[in-house]
């Protein structure tokens, strides 16, 4: 299954969930936010959130400082 994750083609492989998705990426989950095909996401969403061919992921680092 091939989806778009920041703009870039990949290859979803043994991803079936966002939650799975970010586990593959090792991303932190507190430090990110996710959009799926042009809506954000919620951090209790992504488990239920199932891929599909063709769909847009966006991974958003949020970042603090001074």
């Amino acid at each position: 299954m091939t989806i778009s994750v920041n703009g870039e083609s990949v290859d979803a492989r043994e991803a079936k969930t966002i939650s799975e998705l970010i586990d593959r990426y090792e991303l932190p989950p507190q430090s990110i936010v996710v959009e799926h095909n042009g809506l954000a996401l919620h951090r209790h969403e992504w488990p239920e959130s199932r891929l599909a061919e063709g769909d847009r992921i966006e991974f958003i680092r949020v970042v603090a400082g001074g």
